[in-house]
């Protein structure tokens, strides 16, 4: 076996489905409670005790629906939600024995539909009005289909060479294989949504020509680049992006440049960690995470901290780049840091990081990777003219309307500032809600006419 197809098998999803009996018996161990708690923690609202009741009763076909008519990305969401923190951690089991393993059962459900091949819903009975939404993300992607269902012709403008968004590009492949994305865009794309991708708005088509041609518009964005991090030699070979990094891996781009070599990743949220165990799995020899302040702080998924350090990734807390050192070729070789300690807090309540003057130090590195959070697409948002607070969409958070009435927005373009959070489910969720009310909206012109 040749080392690129060493390297690809490393990228394969790791967790196995289970098998036909461990889901059954699983299933039977559901109470299948009444007032369920795990339904409430479902951001979508997935009738839980329903999906599972099917399993158990063999009926695989309406497990599946049951889940997918709840949330348009069930496939996805059963492989990247923290269930520990929304439907297993409500479970009342966990107070006698052990949480139902929901989030595996509902990617048993959902393997089930996809193996197949079970489109589940129809484009509903075309009603005249047009829908513009921009992004193809999680968000997108729910509202899209649920606008198709009510009759609406819907065009998705997506900037990316294929619909998906970060189920497509921005989440690991071992924790979520492309064809999982692709069938639930095929979903979409076989209710008569147009997906128009490699189209960037502001650039192959203005906002003022979709605010024209649209009778409404939804702006589901999600995240840009990483910003810099402000200091010396950013500008080496072998310093990268860690959105990028982890796209070229989705795209199987594999490269061996990082085998047997020393990789330093900056940030400590989920980001970081995808570009850190993607590292591992590109042959690193090393990995570690720096971090500014604490684990306390840190502000990925607990069960994503754990699978890290399973994946053999070191954390140095406390910690902070102040510069990176390249050599003659301009290749780098190493990171000067500093060591920090928290200080008092910020408006925003976070005890903030001091530098401790003389604690510099030099890691020996081959490869610096940047996780320090994302820019917006403010230059989106300002083409429709959007009120905004640093990027962040101001919305009406009742009717998700922006300051343009035409215009509404969910998921990341809406989280931020303390409002929202930024989940894959909770955009999902978003993109159907932003679907309903624009229902309501446009089909009163429709019923009065």
């Amino acid at each position: 076996m040749s080392m690129t197809s060493q390297l690809e098998q490393n990228f394969v999803e790791m967790t196995s489905k289970m098998t036909k009996n461990e889901a059954m018996e699983e299933a039977n161990r559901c109470l299948y409670c009444y007032d369920a708690p795990c339904i409430t923690a479902c951001p979508t609202s997935i009738q839980v005790p329903n999906f599972i009741k099917k399993i158990a009763s063999s009926n695989m076909k309406g497990s599946a629906m049951t889940i997918m008519e709840a949330n348009p990305i069930g496939a996805s969401c059963a492989r990247v939600c923290p269930v520990e923190v929304l439907c297993e951690g409500a479970c009342v089991l966990n107070s006698s024995t052990k949480p139902i393993k929901i989030g595996q059962l509902q990617r048993y459900a959902t393997d089930w539909a996809r193996e197949s091949r079970i489109q589940f819903f129809k484009q509903g009975e075309a009603n005249g009005q047009k829908v513009a939404i921009v992004g193809s993300g999680p968000a997108g992607l729910s509202a899209a289909r649920e606008l198709s269902r009510f009759g609406y012709s819907v065009t998705i403008f997506e900037s990316e060479a294929k619909a998906g968004g970060l189920g497509a590009y921005g989440i690991v492949s071992f924790r979520l294989p492309n064809d999982v994305v692709e069938w639930e865009v095929s979903q979409v794309v076989n209710l008569g949504v147009e997906i128009k991708t490699n189209t960037r708005v502001g650039v192959d088509i203005s906002a003022e020509e979709i605010l024209e041609q649209y009778d409404s518009v939804i702006i589901a964005v999600g995240m840009g680049a990483v910003p810099n991090l402000g200091i010396q030699g950013e500008e080496l070979d072998g310093v990268h992006d860690a959105i990028e990094f982890v796209k070229r891996t989705k795209m199987g781009e594999l490269t061996e440049d990082l085998i047997g070599k020393h990789v330093a990743v900056i940030g400590a949220g989920n980001t970081a960690i995808d570009g850190a165990t993607c590292a591992v799995r590109l042959g690193a020899e090393q990995v570690d995470i720096l971090y500014r302040r604490t684990e306390k702080e840190m502000t990925a998924y607990q069960y994503e901290y754990e699978f890290a350090k399973q994946d053999g990734v070191g954390f140095k807390w406390l910690t902070a780049p102040s510069r990176i050192i390249g050599d003659a070729a301009g290749k780098v070789v190493g990171l000067e840091c500093v060591k920090m300690m928290l200080g008092d807090a910020g408006v925003d309540g976070r005890q903030r990081p001091e530098v401790i003057e003389g604690s510099e130090f030099v890691l020996k590195v081959d490869a610096v990777i940047k996780a320090i959070g994302q820019t917006r697409f403010v230059s989106l948002i300002e083409a429709f003219e959007l009120q905004n607070t640093d990027g962040v969409v101001d919305i009406d958070e009742t009717t998700m309307q922006t300051s343009n009435a035409k215009v509404f927005a969910c998921g990341d373009v809406v989280f931020g500032n303390g409002q929202g959070e930024a989940m894959v489910v909770t955009a999902a969720q978003q993109g159907k809600d932003a679907a309903y009310i624009i229902h309501e909206r446009l089909r009163k012109p429709i019923e009065n006419a």
